[in-house]
């Protein structure tokens, strides 16, 4: 009788996460500029014909880390895709921001057992953190201030 295949237990790629973290520190930072002075960010972002408004807001200042929220600012649109709202920590010291927990799921772990009462993929951290860079991208891509620049320059 053959023996049924042992899935391998995920292995957390440590140098590609610090990568992924690194690339949202510096892609998080071309839209909070002024980080250390200001609270809160807005912006558009559009993509085929849609518009959101997004926000981005200090939570929590500490010496060496920022902590910060992500989401979307009108909820206008019930369309079946909603936007998740992410608490993100950037460490200064280490350049790197990763994401801490979205909506109501706190403390993402690094590793999950699969399969777990929550449902969780094994790489859900891994996850959250490559859409956190691709959702940043895009902003940076496709987005617009709310604001006239020109009213903002003294």
């Amino acid at each position: 009788m053959k023996q049924p295949l042992k899935k391998d237990r995920y292995k957390v790629n440590f140098p590609l996460q610090m990568a992924q973290c690194e690339a949202n520190y510096l892609l998080l930072s071309k839209l909070t500029p002024e980080l250390a002075v200001r609270d809160a960010w807005q912006f558009a972002v559009e993509r085929a014909g849609k518009s959101w408004e997004m926000r981005i807001e200090v939570t929590e200042r500490m010496r060496y880390t920022t902590t910060v929220r992500v989401a979307r600012q009108d909820e206008r649109d019930s369309s079946w895709l909603q936007l998740p709202q992410l608490t993100v920590r950037l460490y200064h010291d280490a350049q790197l921001a990763e994401v801490l927990a979205w909506e109501g799921h706190r403390r993402l772990q690094v590793r999950y057992s699969y399969p777990n009462r929550d449902m969780y993929q094994a790489d859900e951290k891994a996850q959250f953190n490559r859409f956190f860079g691709e959702w940043l991208t895009h902003c940076l891509q496709h987005g617009h201030s709310l604001h006239d620049i020109s009213l903002l320059v003294k």
